[in-house]
Formats: structure tokens, sequence, C-alpha cells
């Protein structure tokens, strides 16, 4: 099995890691420093138990690697359009793309049944290049609970005590081709688990995500800071039950517990810095539209109200837009 990972970072380079050192024929597409220092000191992977360094095939340029069994797709959810040009000499005939990425999947809408079967996600997917260029059909679901960061050059710490993955296909269906990929992963060291609806998965991550990450770059807080706050905890539950709120609208109840994803925060990762605020740290283009950009144009196809939601888009879009970390949107300049 030939596996490409397509970004290198926190969540891409804890799978690279587990498969190479595993013996999976692996490919990271990284750059700049991270993928210089893995060039020469290999990929260095730290958790809670271990730490070990692997030495996996990294490039820039993936036209050297050929097509490939599968593409974990590991990027920014912003990024994506704009590597699917590249992203064309990895893709055989058979070739799957797994997308490992925060928010809603571009394919979302693929195969389901509806008024909305086949609608593409303007704030993911702007101008259907993932949609055209790779194709829905190659597509399988892929949600990832790891909190990771890139600590320095070459080097990826993941927090927590346990790892794990949920895949599954946009049709609902069986295939041997999720069970493959569930396999290697498994093999690996890292839990997999095939989901019969792995939309509904998808809703339950977006919970977490929407409620934390954008809140996260507005306070400058970790989940734990945030978890403790109770008047924080009273919007994060708000913005969670507007999430649940969306995904039933479309179909996809997520028949998850407040209660319980923030009682899981509290246990699993309670002093994590979300990754859109390592990126607010780090002076790095925001992953706003793909999570709270979706939620908000999901609710207005639904005709569900999320004032939460709305509230924080604006809240957070000019606070990046502020700092020049608003994908597409220049800095606003403050006058002398």
């Amino acid at each position: 099995m030939k596996v490409t990972v397509y970004g290198a970072g926190a969540i891409g380079g804890h799978l690279g890691a587990h498969l190479s050192r595993q013996g999976v024929d692996v490919s990271l597409i990284a750059r700049g420093a991270h993928l210089e220092a893995m060039r020469a000191n290999g990929l260095k992977q730290i958790t809670k138990d271990e730490e070990f360094v692997t030495h996996p095939n990294v490039t820039d340029d993936p036209s050297t690697l050929g097509p490939q069994d599968y593409v974990v797709m590991s990027l920014k959810s912003y990024q994506a359009p704009g590597v699917v040009d590249a992203l064309q000499p990895l893709l055989g005939p058979d070739t799957v793309v797994a997308t490992a990425m925060n928010g809603i999947p571009w394919w979302y809408f693929y195969k389901l049944p509806g008024p909305w079967e086949n609608y593409r996600v303007k704030a993911v997917d702007p101008d259907d290049k993932q949609w055209n260029g790779i194709g829905p059909e190659r597509a399988i679901g892929c949600i990832t609970y790891v909190a990771s960061e890139v600590i320095e050059p070459g080097v990826v710490k993941s927090a927590g005590a346990w790892f794990r993955y949920q895949i599954g296909e946009p049709d609902r269906s069986e295939s041997e081709r999720c069970k493959r990929f569930q396999e290697v992963v498994e093999a690996s060291g890292i839990a997999c688990d095939i989901r019969p609806d792995i939309r509904k998965d998808i809703w339950v991550k977006l919970m977490g995500n929407m409620a934390y990450n954008p809140t996260s770059a507005l306070t400058l807080a970790h989940t734990g800071a945030m978890t403790d706050s109770p008047k924080m905890e009273a919007v994060l539950r708000r913005l969670m039950a507007e999430v649940i709120s969306i995904g039933e609208a479309l179909g996809a109840d997520p028949e998850a517990s407040i209660d319980a994803r923030i009682d899981g925060t509290r246990k699993g990762a309670a002093f994590h810095k979300t990754s859109m605020l390592q990126d607010l740290e780090r002076d790095r283009q925001m992953e706003i539209a793909p999570i709270v950009g979706a939620a908000a144009e999901l609710a207005k196809l639904a005709g569900v109200d999320t004032p939460t939601v709305d509230t924080v888009l604006a809240l957070v879009e000019l606070r990046a837009q502020m700092t020049g970390q608003l994908p597409g949107a220049p800095a606003i300049e403050i006058p002398s």
C-alpha cells in the first residue's frame, strides 16, 4: 500500500510518524523549515508515553511520487483548493482521498438523498476546485481526535492517552477501501472506527471545533481555561446547541450530549491550545471559513437560526483581518 499524507503538520505528522514506524510505504508532503528538518533528522514524535524518530519519504513535490492508493489530506481546509492541481500526479484510477481536515468537508452533500443533494459548500470549496479536480467519488470521510502541535521543525507533540480516527463512505456503504485504510491505521497504533453514517460524526466533531476554536482565538485561552469559566462554558454550550440544530435540520442528528463533549475536554485535553489559537500565536492564516463560516452557511441553507454562531463568526473574522490572518482578505490598517 502506498500512502501520501498531504500536509505533514500536527495531524498529518502524527499519522505519518506512526505509519512510517510500522513500515508502511508513506510519503509526507511538507514545506519550509519543517520539511528541511525532517530531511536532515527524520520526524520526531512525542506522546505522553514515548518518543521516537522515523524517516519517511518527505518532499514538497507531489509529482515525484506517482499514483497512490490513499492520499490523506491533512492541510488547513482553506489551503486544500489551492493544491488540487499539484495533487493530480498522486491520483490514479482507484486512488482514495481521505479528508482529514477540520470543518465541513467539501463532499458533504455528495449522494445525500433529498433537496440538497450535490450542493457545493462555498465556505469550503468556493470555486468547486476540489469537487471537480478530485471528484467526490474518490472521497471518504476522515475525522481525527488527535491533540497535536508542531513544537519545532521536525518535531510533533501529541497530547492525551489515546488517538482515534473515524472514517466512512459518503453513501453510507460498507467498502473494502475503508476496511483497508482501517487496517493500516490500526496496525500503526491508532484506533480507527468505520462509521455507518459519517455525517453524524462530522457534526459531533464540529461541536467541539465550533465551540473551542474561534473562542480560543478571541480569548487567547486554552480549552481548560474555557471550561473552568462558568460564563464561558455557557457560551460553549450555546454554540454546541446551535451546531446540533443545524445537523438535525440537515438530517444528520449528531445524537451527542453537550455535557459529554465538555466533560471529555476536561478529561482528555484540558490544557490544549486549539489549532486556531496556535495559528493566531504563530501569525498564520486561521481556519475560520471551513468551521465557522460553513456552519453559518449551512444554517441559512436549512433555515436554522444561529445567533451565537453568527456573532462569533463576525468577531473572529474581524479579529483575524486586523492582523492579516483572514484567508483571502488583506489586513486592516490602523491609522497612525
